[in-house]
């Protein structure tokens, strides 16, 4: 090997892993040609360097085509679209015929022209042109370490520095995936199974009660102190395909970020992104639900910590492939109805919180990691006084029907009652909330004050039959049969179907006729 293109060959190696940042991913067993990638550069995401001697042009031609043909394979190995390679050839000599021309347009694959094959000829004994190229490739700084005067023991430093640091980024990096053996991805999927086999055998996953008992977030129940809903929705699923799907992405997520952040950071991650998903939920969204998609998202999130701690590693070994499935997944939410968006969000920004309060093993910043910790806090607890001060914003009409049909569900009408006045205070008046008050009413003895709440029903919605029966109960009841027989009728006209109107109407009549004789 000529000494001068051996040289200038270990020097640019030296210079593109060194300083740039380059990696191998290909070298020779004669270590005379070596490939180098860097993804987020865009000018040129290959380089390949090969000291050499070639004396005609065909041979150079063919070569040339190789590489395009190799770079075809690495492009498709990295899932890029359009790849660069810089394609450097060290020669003592140049071909002794016309070689110019292969060098004067760059070569592109077969493969629609997706990868790009610029190449160069560098001439060792033509130092000065040599110096301009690679000038012109690698700048100003480059060129001016390239020297007349050289010896073995330059061109071996220029080697030992530029293997020994590509070998130890290597092993770093291979490290930073090796933080942790998955464990707890697999047994939180084993408690969803669990819980959901539980839900199932104790009413079914989609059934309202059950979902209630076993734990969902529901914001008129956690503004009545059942905080332990912030945390426990993240391992109840409504229905089998949403425990399957959350599983999938939990069994291919979780391996990952467990392995990157540790097991312990892994758990700790996922359950804080499970909060602040619920949380966000909790302020953003009044309906019931569950699942574990908060923590799922605070999963990509803590990846997007990583990307923005290791960017370089991230966009080689994740960046495109996360980035997809996440942004996937958000225009999932954002456009189908019935997603809890906001607990994907909440989860997502929990999941890059942690990570950055936690940081990764082995590794500290704590003026980073204190900053994270601060904010996070006060951002937690700043929105959450928020939204235990606002009970208009945070609860709807539908969670308090809910949750009014529960209480009355299991006698507890007093309770029913005062979740029912508190809430007809806030709003304007509802037929279905009026008429859930009378009830509760009645069943706790008060008629007058269930039949003004009735009253109130049939002026909002006279074709409310359900309140013009019961309104003729509470008539019957208080003995005033000439209103209870109005109203009896008129629950019969609007739906004959129901045999306890036509026997009710029947029993005030003879009742009005008992009276009359």
């Amino acid at each position: 090997m000529d000494m001068q293109a051996e040289y200038l060959f270990w020097k640019t190696a030296n210079f593109l892993i060194v300083h740039n940042h380059y990696r191998i991913i290909q070298i020779s067993k004669d270590q005379k040609e070596i490939w180098l990638e860097k993804v987020e550069n865009k000018g040129a995401q290959l380089y390949r360097l090969f000291c050499t001697s070639i004396d005609w042009s065909q041979m150079l031609q063919r070569d040339i085509e190789l590489v395009a043909e190799n770079g075809s394979i690495v492009r498709k190995k990295l899932v890029r679209g359009d790849l660069t390679i810089n394609n450097l050839y060290f020669m003592a000599l140049p071909p002794v015929d016309d070689y110019e021309y292969l060098l004067t347009q760059p070569k592109f694959s077969p493969d629609k022209g997706r990868v790009k094959v610029s190449s160069y000829v560098l001439d060792s004994r033509d130092l000065p042109g040599s110096k301009d190229t690679l000038k012109q490739l690698l700048g100003e700084h480059f060129a001016s370490e390239i020297h007349n005067n050289f010896n073995e023991e330059d061109i071996q430093k220029s080697r030992s520095q530029a293997l020994t640091n590509a070998s130890d980024r290597a092993k770093e990096e291979k490290a930073i995936f090796h933080s942790g053996i998955p464990f707890f991805t697999y047994i939180l999927i084993a408690i969803q199974l669990v819980v959901f086999l539980l839900m199932e055998f104790k009413g079914g996953s989609t059934d309202s009660s059950t979902l209630l008992k076993f734990g969902a977030k529901f914001n008129p129940l956690i503004l009545e102190g059942e905080w332990w809903r912030f945390f426990t929705p993240m391992f109840l699923h409504i229905g089998f395909l949403h425990l399957l799907m959350n599983s999938m992405a939990l069994y291919y997520l979780g391996p990952l970020v467990e392995r990157i952040y540790g097991n312990v950071r892994f758990l700790f991650l996922y359950l804080f992104a499970g909060f602040t998903g619920v949380a966000a939920s909790f302020l953003f969204s009044a309906n019931l639900s569950a699942g574990a998609s908060g923590a799922i998202f605070g999963c990509f999130g803590a990846l997007l910590y990583f990307g923005v701690v290791f960017p370089r590693l991230f966009i080689r070994s994740l960046g495109f492939n996360i980035l997809f499935v996440l942004a996937l997944n958000l225009v999932f939410g954002f456009t189908v109805p019935g997603i809890d968006n906001a607990g994907h969000i909440g989860g997502l920004l929990g999941g890059f919180a942690a990570a950055g309060i936690l940081h990764f093993p082995r590794k500290k910043r704590l003026k980073s990691q204190a900053i994270f910790l601060v904010v996070t806090a006060a951002l937690i607890v700043g929105l959450l006084q928020y939204g235990f001060s606002d009970y208009a914003s945070v609860v709807d009409r539908q969670s308090v029907l809910i949750l009014a049909q529960e209480y009355i569900k299991n006698e507890e009408y007093d309770q029913a009652y005062r979740l029912l006045h508190n809430y007809q205070d806030e709003d304007e008046k509802s037929a279905e909330i009026l008429f859930l008050l009378s009830y509760t009413e009645i069943k706790r003895g008060n008629l007058d004050s269930a039949k003004s709440y009735l009253l109130q029903v049939v002026e909002l919605d006279p074709m409310f039959h359900e309140a013009h029966y019961n309104l003729s109960l509470v008539y019957l009841e208080q003995d005033s049969f000439e209103k209870a027989k109005k109203h009896a009728e008129q629950a019969l006209e609007l739906n004959a179907e129901k045999k306890e109107y036509k026997d009710l109407l029947e029993d005030i009549s003879s009742y009005m006729k008992l009276k009359d004789s």
